[in-house]
């Protein structure tokens, strides 16, 4: 039979009901929230020991400058001491002793808990944060100052994203100009927007009480908020460098009688607020943040909360923040490892796109930052959906495209599972002494279930096809199916009852 082709066997089913069966979703998440990190280490274990060390010199010889007259007198009580200067120094043994009995993990709640997740360990999950003050508006492509409409919107979204695992306050509306008016509709726009864990800021300290009480008419009834808290207290208590800030104790204190989980957020700047090195930068950095904290711990033991030191980066021939590149995104992924290393619950930030349109600036900066802060096994990692014009502005479009992207880096952290069956011995013999190609195998389809991501958003259209279809591309895909899921997907998450208390309460300015 040489020369001749070999007959091949013929199995059963139509192509058009192979095609159709390809075309369903997958029966199961092939790229789940949650993985495993901790592939990328920038940092050697001598690297790691020899910053550490250096934070832990920095808060005993350096110490912590403007500390409020109740951290002081605490401090003092637990072992601190006040240097020549008159700076509140910790001691090594004194920190190492709030290390080992720090939280180390806890369960971040939903309203509804499906959507609850643990935090600590070496799971990753991606969330929001930002203060924007301007969106990229959906019909102009123009950035304009951002309002509470905006923020509803953005919550609306992310409650429709699987990849954002938390709703964090993403912009600022503008629109508000009374301090407490704006925390209080913040936090109101979270609650009707979304039932996943939030976070939001609070200005001043004696605000907590008030939305803390709105959080338990929401919950079902006084103390019910901290039986199971769906919402966290983003606070930067940290002035750069070392010091202390009075507001943002204020608020944790509040926070921690309330039992609202903290993130605790330090976020340096290279070159300006901290050294320009990578090492020095990071030591500094991380020195402020075990400062935040020795802080809570000194009031709290134990107390939940998540370890975010943010090392940011300027652009040292202008002075502007760079949200992308590669020097922030080892930053962050440098700041996990750390945070990871004394068993902390870790934050950092990425995605932080310089970019002003949704563009290929844009995909490159977000998916080099994502994928570096997701792989280095940082516990929550924010910024990660919409924020563009480094952090001066947020995108509904990018909101759905970073969603898309963050399959894809979940994928990759996922990594790949070997087993006997996954080795495909049996299959290639199958296939080799067969028909010759793997297309109509069992573990083919199994594996297309199990093991790939499709975007939607993503084109793989060959080029004729795609023309036909429109020539679009990904903003202008995204901006067609941002347009279809706001009009559609009006929750109202409140109670019609609790929702009139709150009404007649405080002044709500959402219609």
């Amino acid at each position: 039979m040489s020369g001749s082709a070999r007959p091949r066997r013929r199995r059963g089913g139509s192509r058009e009901a192979m095609l159709a069966k390809r075309s369903k979703p997958p029966a199961i998440n092939p790229a789940p929230a949650g993985p495993t990190g901790g592939q990328y280490r920038p940092l050697t274990d001598t690297q790691v020991e020899q910053i550490y060390q250096t934070s832990i010199r920095m808060l005993a010889e350096l110490g912590m400058g403007d500390s409020p007259q109740a951290l002081t007198d605490q401090a003092l009580n637990c072992g601190a001491t006040i240097n020549k200067l008159g700076r509140l120094c910790f001691s090594q043994d004194m920190v190492e002793d709030i290390i080992d009995g720090a939280c180390k993990s806890f369960v971040f709640h939903g309203r509804d808990e499906k959507y609850s997740f643990e935090v600590g360990g070496d799971r990753v999950y991606f969330g929001t944060g930002g203060a924007a003050v301007q969106t990229l508006d959906l019909d102009s492509h123009v950035y304009r100052p951002s309002t509470l409409e905006d923020l509803f919107g953005f919550t609306r979204l992310a409650d429709t994203l699987p990849n954002i695992s938390w709703f964090t306050r993403c912009c600022v509306a503008t629109d508000v100009p009374d301090i407490f008016e704006l925390d209080i509709n913040t936090a109101y726009c979270l609650m009707r927007g979304t039932q996943k864990p939030v976070g939001t800021n609070f200005t001043l300290g004696e605000h907590v009480d008030p939305i803390v009480d709105m959080f338990d008419w929401v919950a079902g009834g006084e103390g019910k908020f901290a039986e199971k808290p769906f919402c966290k207290a983003h606070i930067s208590p940290i002035i750069s460098p070392m010091r202390y800030g009075e507001d943002a104790f204020d608020v944790a204190l509040a926070s921690i009688r309330r039992g609202m989980p903290i993130n605790s957020i330090v976020a340096a700047m290279s070159g300006a607020t901290s050294p320009a090195t990578i090492d020095g930068m990071l030591a500094a950095s991380f020195a402020e943040t075990l400062a935040a904290l020795v802080m809570v711990n000194i009031f709290a033991p134990g107390y939940p909360m998540i370890f975010s030191n943010w090392p940011f980066v300027i652009d040292l021939r202008t002075g502007a923040f760079c949200g992308g590149g590669g020097e922030i995104s080892i930053l962050n992924a440098g700041a996990a490892q750390l945070a990871n290393h004394i068993g902390v619950p870790s934050g950092v930030a990425s995605s932080m796109s310089d970019a002003k349109a949704v563009d290929a600036q844009m995909g490159m900066e977000k998916a080099l930052s994502s994928l570096a802060c997701g792989l280095s096994g940082a516990n929550m990692v924010y910024e990660s959906s919409g924020m563009m014009a480094s952090l001066l502005g947020t995108s509904f479009e990018a909101f759905l495209l970073d969603n898309e992207m963050l399959s894809h880096v979940y994928r990759m952290i996922r990594g790949v599972e070997v087993t006997e069956e996954t080795l495909a011995f049996e299959a290639m013999k199958n296939v080799i002494t067969g028909e010759g190609h793997f297309i109509g195998e069992t573990q083919t389809m199994e594996a297309m279930e199990r093991d790939y991501f499709y975007p939607k958003l993503g084109d793989r259209l060959e080029p004729t096809t795609w023309a036909e279809s429109g020539a679009q591309d990904a903003a202008q895909r995204a901006n067609r199916e941002v347009r279809e899921i706001l009009s559609r997907h009006l929750p109202n998450y409140i109670d019609p009852v609790v929702d009139a208390k709150i009404q007649s309460k405080f002044n709500i300015l959402l219609p």
